[in-house]
């Protein structure tokens, strides 16, 4: 369970799997936005490499730039200052969203991770294989990395281009099995690629991870502290031998992400409250550094760094590498090649092949299920665009290929599969579409069970025409606000709205939720479910059935009748019916606010809901 820092508080639990964060959300904006940047650099590299000016081209990729500290100097030609420096800060930013995916996400149960992990376990197994099995030995057998990675950005992109309409939960769960991908990719790069290392400034590299995982625990908010030590070592790195590479991602792991304290919240708001009242410089800058110390320096850190990643360093890369001279019988050469041929089918069938696979252990076995509107075919799919390898795949290729020849066929292998693994995955999701009918791989909207005045909790005249239906948890922050909120619309709309209030007790990171729900069900016996209803959202706390009971004397309600309802298993069934409902709505949070029979997205303030309704009003 977690708490949102978008007014929600979210699900984790069994019958919740899964919830699209605001961070999440713009992690996966940005990667695939920037596939067409990845693209268009790619392409770039190829026409000038190809070009009358190739020789340019080559002359730009090998122009040395030194830098010295101290007694050491570091020199390096521009593309390897792309590849062994700038390619740093894109690994420190995925070690950064696989920490917040584990500490606040989509990992934090280990269950919500079995699948995506035999998945992507698979999804590297199988192509190693099929590569080996092309080229099982000499220096071509050193290519075996190159095929175990997939292009993040790369595969977004392509599944907004070929992919459902909306692929919300296919989105969450590609990105959840590439983390797998990562990990293992940086951990070969570091262990497998690496020749020779100075132990005294690796040791020095490792000592800086401590600081740096020390910074985090003490909770450290300032950014510059993190940014200066990850620099020291990542020179340290450099110069030990090892790929800095293993440094970015293992920095990033250390930085812990947390969920943004309601006191520090609430303080913020003050904060930004009495700028607003009184806007002086001082006043600006107190309200600033409050938000800043609201958000964990982990999601601080990719806000800031992540665009540059996406938008500059990774096309800069594919730009210095992807730059390979394809004429005079370079690229007959390379389709003849055993090793282009083992990558392009690595990447494009072992992917596919190994990914499914994965997937179909962990369902047939029960360790794992689909997403809620993830059906087999859209991971099928999703596995055969995961054969998009490109960034971590030429990484590699550059440095387990020291022959020119074995890395230009490794590269025409890595673009030949980019190709194959996006027509194969459209190819998969129209098949999906045409058989099934479903054009999504979403949540649903629609809410599943209609409003019954006979079971459901209404405030209002139960026949208005417009109605608000809340998905909700009465040791919920979030809720508790949400309540002002519906009076506001109450008063508003007056007898035109209904407002239903269903349970969604989180009880994961609310552990009184359901003995709250239990109490307003009990209440309920006697009529007086919104009273308890109130007491319970004005009083939040750590709800104690001595506290519960105390609201029902309070209510005049028998007492005695109403301890005896709270032992009812009625009332568990009816409140697990409200949890069945919300599933089957695509409520994975608390509040979810349903307009209609319509899921509402985005802001729940007095405001935007009234404009929900109203549209709603004007249509009917």
């Amino acid at each position: 369970m977690a708490t949102g820092v978008d007014g929600q508080t979210r699900a984790h639990g069994r019958d919740l799997l899964t919830q699209l964060s605001t961070p999440l959300r713009s992690f996966l904006s940005t990667e695939s936005g920037s596939a067409g940047v990845l693209l268009l650099a790619t392409v770039l590299a190829l026409a000038w490499a190809n070009s009358p000016w190739s020789e340019t081209y080559h002359d730009l990729m090998s122009t040395e730039l030194a830098f010295s500290l101290a007694d050491a100097t570091l020199s390096k030609d521009l593309q390897h200052w792309v590849n062994d420096g700038l390619m740093v800060l894109f690994f420190f930013v995925i070690g950064l969203e696989v920490r917040r995916e584990v500490s606040v996400g989509e990992l934090t149960r280990p269950s919500s991770a079995v699948l995506p992990l035999l998945a992507g376990l698979g999804g590297m197994l199988v192509p190693v294989a099929l590569y080996l099995l092309l080229n099982p030995s000499g220096d071509a057998a050193r290519g075996w990395g190159v095929v175990i990675g997939t292009d993040t950005a790369f595969l977004l992109g392509a599944l907004a281009l070929v992919g459902p309409s909306i692929a919300t939960q296919l989105r969450i769960f590609l990105l959840t099995l590439t983390v797998v991908d990562d990990i293992v990719a940086v951990a070969v790069i570091g262990v497998v690629y690496t020749d020779s290392v100075q132990p005294g400034l690796f040791l020095a590299a490792v000592a800086c991870l401590v600081v740096l995982s020390l910074l985090s625990r003490r909770e450290t908010w300032h950014s510059a502290p993190y940014i200066a030590v990850l620099a020291v070592a990542w020179w340290c790195t450099l110069l030990s031998g090892v790929h800095p590479s293993l440094t970015g991602m293992l920095a990033g792991l250390l930085i812990a992400a947390r969920l943004p304290r309601p006191e520090v919240v609430e303080q913020a708001a003050s904060s930004f409250t009495a700028f607003r009242q009184s806007p002086r410089p001082d006043m600006g800058r107190t309200a600033r550094l409050g938000v800043q110390r609201a958000i964990s320096p982990n999601e601080r850190l990719q806000t800031g760094l992540h665009p540059w990643s996406s938008y500059l360093v990774v096309p800069l890369f594919a730009f210095v590498n992807a730059g390979i001279d394809l004429r005079d019988g370079a690229l007959a050469d390379a389709l003849g090649s055993r090793l282009t041929w083992g990558v392009f089918l690595g990447l494009v069938l072992g992917k596919l092949v190994g990914i499914a696979a994965g997937v179909q252990i962990g369902l047939r076995t029960g360790a794992g299920r689909l997403p809620t509107g993830v059906r087999p075919g859209h991971v099928l799919g999703g596995a055969a665009l995961s054969g998009i390898g490109f960034t971590v795949s030429l990484l590699i290729a550059g440095l387990a290929f020291t022959d020119e020849a074995d890395r230009a066929h490794a590269t025409v292998g890595v673009l030949l599969a980019a190709v194959g693994a996006t027509v194969l995955g459209w190819l998969l999701f129209v098949t999906t579409r045409r058989r099934s009918g479903v054009a999504t791989a979403d949540l649903p909207m629609v809410l599943d069970r209609p409003v019954d005045p006979s079971s459901d909790h209404i405030r209002g005249d139960p026949a208005a025409p417009l109605t608000l239906v809340e998905y909700g948890d009465f040791q919920c922050p979030f809720c508790a606000r949400a309540t002002g909120v519906t009076r506001e619309l109450a008063d508003l709309f007056g007898s035109r709205l209904r407002y239903v209030f269903r349970h969604l007790p989180l009880d994961g990171i609310h552990p009184q939720a359901l003995l709250a729900a239990h109490a307003a069900e009990a209440a309920s016996r006697q009529d007086a479910f919104w009273g308890m209803h109130d007491l319970l959202f004005a009083n939040q706390g750590a709800f104690t059935l001595e506290q519960v009971t105390g609201f029902a004397d309070e209510l005049g309600l028998d007492v005695e009748q109403f301890l005896d309802d709270l032992q009812d298993p009625q009332l568990v069934d009816r409140i697990a019916d409200d949890v069945a409902s919300a599933e089957a709505s695509g409520a994975r949070g608390t509040p979810t606010f349903f307009v209609a029979d319509r899921r509402h997205v985005g802001p729940h303030d007095t405001g935007t809901l009234a404009r929900a309704l109203e549209a709603v009003g004007a249509r009917t």
